[in-house]
């Protein structure tokens, strides 16, 4: 079927597309096809400010997106020249019964081989409910029951798409501005890098970050905190840093976990993953892990993976 049969056939069915592969363009050349991200996660999460950073960065954003529609947009960004090169599309529980249409979308793109990622939005639920009760808004899945409820009925169904997440941002104790601050550090540069690796530490005793690909323990290192003169200090801190790893078995910890990482982040980039999260555990989040999060990083960093070092419990004693 020709081009302009098919600009007459749309015409005459009101603006219907095509659901099928990316075709040429009348000149012969090869449509450019956009990137795509898709953005989704529980309700309340931060989605909409996700997606507003993500337009403020120049991307073509749209909010509440039957999946099967995603497709055809793609197509439609294909054949506007470059003037739409990134879209970013919204999809959540809002949709109902469109959104069991999610996974036979990501089929099609992926047959299309549209360049996409999946952007998934985690909090707690107890975050959750006191947002949801600070503005007085039911969620969307609650039905007669209570927010709760619904929170759980939503868990059930984003449970494959979580899985299938390049990213997953936990937005529990973030504000609007530190998660617009992940967001632009993931999608700001000109050019995406082949893997992009946040090490962040943490204390087991707050609870274990639930956005992890990987967790690792430095509970058995002796704990700065026993020593009164290093207990004020942070991993940060050169005295710290030099106590943890003059601890028996410290170098050897860095340098196997360093080597598993190697190993890992190769196979990352083999299967196109793009994000991974390396969470470091102590106590209290203070000092060893801060110290042993700072030289992993490092470690990452000669290796060619991207790195951002987050302490999320530093400070909180």
């Amino acid at each position: 079927m020709s081009t302009e049969h098919e600009t007459q056939e749309t015409e005459r069915n009101g603006a219907q597309v095509s659901t099928g592969t990316m075709r040429e363009s009348d000149q012969g050349e090869s449509a450019a096809i956009p990137e795509l991200v898709i953005i989704s996660g529980m309700s309340g999460a931060g989605r909409s400010t996700a997606a507003k950073c993500l337009e403020d960065l120049g991307w073509f954003v749209v909010d509440n997106i039957p999946p099967e529609l995603i497709p055809p947009m793609v197509e439609l960004g294909a054949r506007s020249q470059g003037n739409v090169a990134r879209i970013a599309v919204v999809v959540d529980v809002r949709g109902r019964r469109f959104f069991a249409n999610l996974k036979e979308s990501l089929a099609t793109l992926d047959a299309q081989n549209v360049k996409r990622r999946i952007v998934f939005l985690e909090s707690s639920d107890e975050a959750l409910v006191r947002r949801f009760e600070s503005v007085r808004r039911p969620h969307p899945l609650q039905g007669d029951g209570r927010i709760v409820d619904g929170i759980a009925a939503e868990r059930d169904l984003l449970r494959e798409l979580r899985g299938d997440a390049d990213l997953v941002i936990d937005t529990s104790s973030l504000n609007v501005h530190e998660l617009r601050a992940k967001m632009d550090a993931q999608f700001a540069g000109e050019e995406v890098p082949e893997l992009r690796a946040t090490v962040m530490s943490f204390g087991f005793k707050y609870g274990l970050p639930v956005d992890a690909d990987m967790v690792i323990d430095c509970r058995f290192i002796p704990n700065p905190h026993w020593v009164p003169e290093l207990r004020p200090f942070t991993g940060l801190n050169d005295e710290v840093s030099h106590y943890v790893f003059s601890q028996p078995g410290s170098k050897e910890f860095l340098d196997g976990y360093a080597e598993l990482l190697r190993i890992v982040a190769e196979g990352y980039r083999r299967e196109g993953k793009r994000y991974v999260t390396i969470a470091v555990g102590c106590t209290g989040g203070k000092h060893r892990s801060v110290a042993m999060s700072e030289k992993l990083a490092r470690r990452l960093v000669s290796e060619g993976v991207e790195t951002v070092v987050v302490h999320r419990d530093m400070g909180r004693e």
